[in-house]
């Protein structure tokens, strides 16, 4: 960590008694760290003390130098994950003749000359010595759903101030019993100064109610009685770790198209909860990256590739897949997709319910369309009623809900794509990779991000540190504007800084960005991709000068189009939009976004102009081939004019179009469904079919990335016959080709990916081997999502560096 620090604190007497004072900080609440730290010391005969305080941990130890060195040395090479230091500095005071070494009552003190954020732990899946306990008939904590010790359970979802002590969190109002307390007294007990430690007798209870709140049943016949529930096709909403799920039985078609209808959701995937691993490896292809991550701490939902015949109609096949039929998911999980989200058991009541069950059911949040995730048992019965048919509650309180994270693996490496249970909050600092990086540049003074309208998230930044809290959600309606605020007043009270500074984005119509503008004195207004940019840059690390290619389905653009397939030069105190993709007109604006049909109308009139409605070899085209007459006299005269079709430069809605022009896709009932649709027919193509390359060339001074060759090959292909799928494929070929051709015409060697359109892992890895085969050096999102969920993270990071538009 610092050894030029240690050895500087110790006497080179060995002989002399003396003093260390510690100050850490990083994963080191709620981690089991104290207890680790009182077993190293008392092993090496020191004296002293550990506490909490309000940004990390304080320990002081006494005795001779050997034994202070060796102290030192074993606390970095024998800390064990969850727990980790970031920061720790070491100095040497007076000895006080203490004759015993012990953990000390949390203070609230922080470090006048280095203040930091303290690390609020995010939560953590039920580790394998507590699974041991819940399965073993005579124990204590036998089929007890609330089983925790210091290295599993809730940390964010319910602490509710910092230091991280159970009087300032929701377990409270639980107090230990006699054989609880004796645990968390006992330096020899895995439970020792574990803050969530409960048992049967005087923890948090389940009970089972219908729909009306009245109670069915209580304890273990509470699970039982969900368990049969979900077996005779019920769907039952479960109050889980940071919220409640929408559960229901996966191999059950009318039960699960019971739920999409109540939740009015007709085709977006659900999220699946399998018993265990193998489970997970019968419905999907996992590979030892994916089953690494499913099997993590942080237990998200794994984007998995569907093994064949998984997805079938078929009566239930009972428990475990018995009689040798291989378990499987009915296609209304995940209509015409071919990858499955799959999660493991997160917390006991999980683990104990898929064992009763021994099958996969849908694990879906639980929620309404549009709002944010219930968090809270007697809200649930009110704001899921009508989608719930039982309510399988406790009453240990949830401070901040966190609804289940998303993730996959994109060329060999865990993308996060949505930032959540597991994961938040998220913590980023300096010292992680590269203290030279302008995005993480240290700032006194604090700053509140507040991100996008669409998968809305906040962000805080304060001396070396930024903090990217979980996704809340679209803000669209009035439950998720609360949750919103609620989530911003949580990051200030929780980590106690009142930021002087608020970051949104430039649209003047999103609800973050009006929020700033009432809430603050000082508002920063960050373009909305060079955040993705710069969100990409906090993630890795990364000083300028690199080139950002920002590709997603829209942002405000600032001169009156809509901007989305951009590539950005930053530079250390600069930046500029030095190329885009070729704009294209979008027939009613937003309405494209769920009509994909229009954005193909808007594509092809770049490439054939007004004639394209009488040009008779066109007809067939889907997108064409469905106007009545009056819809084509509509349409001609809206491109014609440009009425109510504003330009766009955005890559996700060129892919909208072509899965359009395909067959693919013509209406979208959520976010990103067209382009999913477009990825999923290239990665079961046959073949990649060769189409036109784009074409580069230079108006006002940019780089324009002219797709319509590529498009016009495509529209002949297909209308000669050419299979869908191979086009699919050779499209994502062309667009990856462009990224790398337009890099290397700009000439800077360090490339980052980001936006929403790099959650396609096929666009993403062949862009990435393409300029790795240029010899340019290529980065991606990892911790934080390449998505508007990351936009919070960039626009505190410029909050903290502004940078000046260079134009061109």
């Amino acid at each position: 960590m610092n050894q030029c620090q240690d050895a500087e604190a110790l006497s080179q007497d060995p002989d002399e008694v003396g003093r260390l004072r510690i100050e850490a900080g990083g994963a080191v609440q709620g981690v089991g760290f104290r207890p680790f730290v009182h077993r190293l010391a008392v092993s090496e005969g020191l004296t002293g003390f550990v506490r909490n305080t309000a940004e990390g941990v304080a320990l002081e130890i006494e005795g001779v130098a050997p034994a202070l060195a060796r102290f030192l040395a074993r606390l970095e090479a024998e800390l064990a994950p969850p727990a980790a230091m970031r920061a720790r500095r070491v100095r040497r005071i007076a000895p006080t003749g203490q004759r015993d070494f012990s953990i000390l009552p949390s203070r609230q003190e922080r470090a006048p000359d280095q203040p930091r954020l303290p690390v609020v732990l995010p939560d953590l899946a039920t580790c394998a010595a507590c699974l041991a306990e819940i399965r073993e008939p005579g124990n204590r904590r036998y089929r007890y759903p609330f089983t925790t010790c210091v290295q599993c359970g809730p940390r964010f979802s319910l602490i509710e101030d910092v230091p991280y002590d159970r009087a300032r969190t929701t377990m409270r109002r639980f107090a230990m019993c006699a054989a609880c307390q004796a645990e968390y007294d006992d330096p020899r007990s895995r439970r020792f100064h574990a803050e969530t430690n409960a048992c049967p007798r005087c923890g948090p209870q389940l009970r089972l109610w219908d729909a009306a709140g009245r109670e069915i049943a209580a304890g273990d016949q509470a699970l039982l009685g969900a368990a049969g529930a979900l077996r005779d096709g019920v769907i039952v909403a479960l109050k889980g770790l940071g919220g409640f799920q929408l559960l229901v039985d996966a191999r059950n078609d009318l039960a699960v198209r019971r739920l999409r209808e109540r939740k009015g959701r007709p085709t977006k995937p659900f999220a699946l909860m399998v018993p265990d691993c193998e489970a997970a490896q019968a419905l999907a292809e996992v590979d030892p990256l994916e089953r690494q991550l499913l099997c993590s701490p942080a237990a998200p939902i794994v984007l998995l590739r569907a093994r064949e015949g998984a997805i079938r109609f078929s009566p239930a096949t009972g428990a475990h897949g018995m009689g040798g039929v291989p378990p499987s998911v009915v296609p209304s999980v995940a209509p015409l997709n071919p990858w499955l989200g799959i999660m493991l058991p997160y917390t006991p009541l999980h683990h104990l319910l898929m064992r009763e069950l021994g099958a996969p059911v849908v694990a879906t949040s639980g929620n309404r369309g549009g709002d944010p995730i219930v968090a809270d048992e007697t809200q649930a019965l009110e704001q899921l009623a009508g989608l719930a048919d039982l309510f399988l509650v406790h009453d240990r309180p949830i401070a901040h809900p966190v609804d289940d994270s998303v993730t996959r693996v994109i060329g060999g490496e865990p993308v996060v794509l949505r930032n959540a249970r597991g994961y938040a909050p998220l913590v980023l600092s300096s010292n992680d990779e590269s203290d030279a990086s302008p995005t993480l540049t240290p700032n006194p003074n604090p700053t509140l991000a507040l991100g996008g309208h669409g998968k809305s998230a906040v962000a805080l930044a304060y001396a070396e540190q930024l903090v990217l809290g979980p996704y809340v959600g679209d803000l669209e309606g009035v439950r998720a504007r609360t949750a919103f605020a609620g989530g911003i007043e949580a990051m200030r009270r929780l980590y106690r800084v009142r930021p002087q500074t608020v970051a949104c984005d430039t649209h003047p119509d999103y609800h973050s960005t009006q929020v700033a503008e009432r809430e603050a004195s000082a508002v920063q207004y960050v373009p909305h991709h060079l955040a993705h940019v710069l969100a990409g840059m906090a993630d890795n690390g990364l000083s300028a000068p690199l080139l950002g290619v920002a590709w997603d389905g829209s942002g405000y653009g600032g001169d009156g189009t809509v901007w989305g397939g951009e590539f950005i030069l930053v530079k250390r105190d600069a930046y500029c939009r030095v190329a885009h993709l070729q704009p294209f007109r979008l027939p009613g604006g937003e309405a494209a976004v769920r009509e994909p049909d229009r954005a193909a109308l808007g594509a092809l009139h770049a490439v054939f102009g007004d004639a394209m409605f009488d040009d008779a070899s066109l007809a067939a085209l889907p997108p064409i081939a469905a106007l009545a007459p009056r819809e084509r006299r509509v349409f001609a005269a809206m491109l014609a004019r440009g009425a109510h079709a504003p330009w766009t430069s955005s890559a996700g809605r060129l892919f909208d179009a072509v899965a359009a022009l395909l067959g693919l896709c013509a209406r979208s009932s959520f976010d990103g469904e067209a382009a999913i649709a477009l990825e999923a027919a290239a990665t079961c193509a046959a073949g990649c079919y060769p189409l036109a390359a784009p074409v580069l060339r230079e108006a006002a001074r940019r780089i324009v990335a002219d797709w319509r060759p590529t498009l016009a090959a495509l529209v002949r292909a297909r209308l000669n016959g050419v299979d869908a799928a191979d086009l699919a494929a050779g499209f994502h070929q062309a667009l990856a080709q462009l990224v790398v051709e337009v890099a290397a015409r700009v000439g800077e060697p360090r490339v980052l990916l980001s936006g929403g359109c790099f959650q396609n892992a096929l666009l993403s890895e062949r862009a990435a081997a393409g300029l790795r085969a240029a010899g340019l050096a290529v980065w991606r999102h990892h911790r934080v999502p390449p998505n508007d969920g990351g936009l919070a993270a960039g626009q505190a990071a410029f909050a903290r560096h502004p940078l000046m538009e260079e134009k061109t």
